[in-house]
């Protein structure tokens, strides 16, 4: 029997490959293929309306992720079994379809195994003026939400408001998906068609933990000298909140401040404040373009970045500032969603619905950035970090709605930077909505979870667990940024090591003089480069539909690929958190508190893509190194390795699989031992075999400990020409060599 990739409604279910995915499918559900097996979903109503909800059908018996917007702002991943577990505001749905989870399919039992295993993504995605998002019922009915955000823009149909997919492996299945929509609905670009800031390959620090909205010149500098001095100098800086000229009307001088007025306060200009136009009597900067330029040249920074709202301010702009009236901005008053207040409310929304925004014309808003971001540019700004962007999905009425406002708002943004910033220098943040991810052209950083919380110590765990699980979605869009933290905190290890295999930015916001630069020199090079990944790292395949935070058994695994070899993290994060809304919606019992111990496995297997690296040639052999233990063992591709974690502690294994050159020598690099991602630090492998002797040659970054599988001790080794000493352990077959401290390309081979 032939089964159909594209999904189909018959006799009232909604079919996928042969398998029953949903039941009860209403009859004004509408499907209309696409391309590649997908097809889009749709209903219709008898009434127009600025906001529908329809039912899909009932889902039940199957294993799902989803990324849902707990807040505003922000998606967190939840994974479960039915439809009653989907939250409102879920933007992400995949569900593992194997023998298990079959209701009433077409395909016989005795044809069907383990191995058979696939998935089904379902995408809620922007249907013109329309958004939607996922939603499940206590009947474990999958509704989808349609809204415009403006009570004038109504519809009483929507036929493409979710997109469904299968396929065998979930990270192609989300990447073709993403490339499908790319095309179909030609509102945003894939991460690939994208140009990346090369801010990223380099070691960063952010004022906002450092400093708060209290920042100032001579702060920024006492930090860039402690970096200096501890021989850790970031290349690229973030100037958060806190340069910028604003007013906050509702607090009166000497008066106590009223929580939340503080998310009212509205830019009066776009020049910087008075911090920054005079450092003090016995400063020489009396402007930001001095104070840049002097910091520039004194510290060896490559790249200042300074952070600005896409409203301008957390509060808009000034209505009353003289400087802002060309910009016709107007007092208005944000509407949430349902949606925006049936998970958890956030107090700075509900602050501005009380307090206001100073909304720019958006016919003027493209003349605002440009304004702005010239201004900047002429003073030596690089970059901007663009924050409280979904703030726009709240303004949308009386604008045409929240999808054309913020693809208004997205449009304008990214020409001012491709005008006035050369390198496509914009990080986006607070942006989680399907308005904004789906109207992302040429924006290609956003982060990709809530603040790190350096004070709370129940959120470090879900921190790590989010960013990785956002990744899944988010990195076929962005590059995703798992955000700073700090070197010197009870859990920087933890977090550092996230870092280093997250394909993400680098960079922490200590204060002045709280550094641990053990910690930062496993991250950073002494150049100041770091060794990041080729990829957004993701959950590996077995924990997909696990719960990392609250499950009492799973640890969480993140898998990457560098140039030549793989890289998987392995995280226990049970017992220091509970993720929000979780325990009220299952009525369970808090997770116990305290150290969890907690075994488990990796694989060569778990690195998806490893063969794309490896070469044709490859027999699935491979070294495996272990960065805390210091162990190398060789594995066959599906073999396998236990570890055991407590809670908030760590391992890292380098991959890489072993090639087989001449006669029988089989080799394998595996990097820089001493640095979280080892395998980071190889750049190339090859081999000259002549009568006499074989060389491998590996080019290699980095200073310190480099080492290689070999199953046989070399004659003798080079460095950039130059005869090294090397160590061998004839037990495991550990070659290593010393490598200078340098950030440059070396030079190493191995005379056999």
């Amino acid at each position: 029997m032939t089964i159909k990739a594209t999904p189909i409604i018959k006799d009232g279910c909604l079919m996928v490959r042969g398998k029953v995915v949903l039941t009860r499918v209403p009859q004004n559900i509408l499907v209309s293929p696409a391309s590649n097996g997908s097809a889009f979903f749709g209903a219709t109503s008898p009434s127009p309306s600025s906001r529908h909800v329809f039912s899909l059908g009932v889902l039940e018996k199957y294993r799902f992720l989803c990324l849902f917007r707990v807040k505003i702002w922000w998606m967190i991943p939840r994974v479960g079994k039915s439809g009653s577990e989907i939250p409102m505001e879920t933007q992400m749905l995949l569900l593992e379809a194997t023998e298990e989870s079959a209701l009433n399919d077409e395909v016989n039992s005795s044809e069907t195994s383990t191995d058979n295993t696939f998935y089904i993504l379902f995408l809620p995605v922007l249907d013109g003026l329309f958004r939607s998002s996922l939603q499940g019922t206590s009947a474990n009915e999958l509704h989808f939400c349609v809204e415009s955000g403006d009570a004038n823009v109504q519809t009483s149909q929507a036929l493409e408001a979710v997109f469904v997919n299968s396929g065998e492996n979930p990270f192609e299945l989300i990447k073709n998906s993403v490339k499908i929509l790319e095309q179909h609905k030609g509102t945003f670009c894939h991460i690939e068609n994208k140009k990346i800031p090369a801010h990223l390959d380099w070691f960063g620090w952010c004022t906002w933990d450092a400093f708060y909205t209290q920042v100032n010149p001579q702060g920024i500098k006492e930090g860039l000298q402690s970096f200096l001095e501890g021989g850790c100098s970031p290349k690229f800086l973030i100037i958060d909140d806190g340069w910028q000229d604003t007013v906050n009307e509702f607090c009166k001088e000497g008066e106590p401040l009223i929580e939340g007025t503080q998310f009212a306060t509205r830019l009066a200009d776009i020049k910087e404040n008075r911090k920054f136009k005079s450092s003090g009597p016995d400063e020489d900067c009396t402007n930001l373009h001095e104070f840049i330029d002097t910091i520039k040249e004194k510290y060896g920074l490559k790249f200042v970045y300074v952070w600005h709202a896409l409203a301008g301010y957390w509060g808009g702009v000034l209505p009353s500032s003289d400087s802002m009236k060309k910009y016709n901005p107007k007092l208005v008053y944000p509407i949430q969603s349902p949606g925006n207040v049936g998970n958890m409310r956030d107090i700075a929304m509900d602050s501005l619905e009380k307090y206001g925004v100073g909304v720019i014309d958006p016919s003027k808003i493209f003349d605002f950035y440009n304004d702005l971001h010239s201004y900047l540019a002429s003073n030596g700004v690089d970059g901007v970090k663009v924050d409280v962007q979904n703030l726009i999905e709240t303004l949308g009425s009386g604008c045409g709605g929240r999808v054309l406002l913020t693809r208004q708002y997205q449009e304008a943004l990214e020409k001012s930077i491709s005008r006035n910033f050369k390198e496509n220098n914009l990080i986006c943040c607070m942006s989680h909505n399907s308005d904004s991810i789906y109207s992302s052209k040429t924006s290609a950083i956003a982060r990709a979870s809530e603040d790190f919380m350096p004070r709370q110590p129940t959120f470090q765990t879900l921190h790590i667990a989010s960013v990785a699980f956002n990744s899944f979605l988010l990195g076929e869009i962005v590059v995703p940024d798992w955000d700073m933290f700090h070197s010197k905190h009870e859990t920087a290890d933890f977090h550092g090591a996230a870092r280093a295999l997250g394909g993400c930015a680098v960079y922490v916001s200590d204060k002045p003089g709280i550094h641990d630069f053990k910690i930062l020199k496993k991250l950073v090079l002494p150049d100041g480069s770091i060794l990041r990944a080729r990829h957004a790292g993701r959950p590996t395949r077995d924990c997909l539909f696990e719960d990392p935070v609250m499950d009492a058994k799973s640890l969480l695994k993140i898998w990457n690929l560098n140039k030549l070899t793989g890289v998987i993290g392995v995280f226990n994060c049970q017992g220091a958190g509970s993720w929000p809304m979780k325990q009220e919606a299952e009525e369970i019992p808090a997770a116990p508190s305290g150290p969890s111990s907690l075994s488990g496995h990796v694989s060569p297997i778990d690195v998806e893509f490893l063969d794309d690296i490896a070469g044709e040639d490859w027999n699935g052999d491979c070294a495996v190194y272990a960065f805390n233990s210091g162990s190398l063992s060789m594995l066959p591709k599906k073999g396998i390795l236990e570890v055991f974690l407590t809670t908030l502690k760590y391992e890292i294994y380098t991959i890489s699989p072993i090639k087989v050159f001449g006669q029988n020598l089989q080799f394998s690099p595996i990097g820089l031992l001493d640095m979280y991602n080892s395998g980071g630090a190889v750049e190339a492998v090859n081999c000259i075999i002549d009568v006499s002797s074989c060389t491998i040659k590996v080019d290699g970054r980095g200073g310190g400990r480099f080492g290689a599988y070999s199953n046989t001790k070399p004659t003798f080794c080079r460095v950039d020409m130059k005869e090294e000493e090397f160590t061998y352990n004839d037990k495991n077959g550990l070659l290593t060599v010393k490598l200078e401290c340098t950030g440059s390309l070396r030079e190493i081979e191995f005379i056999y």
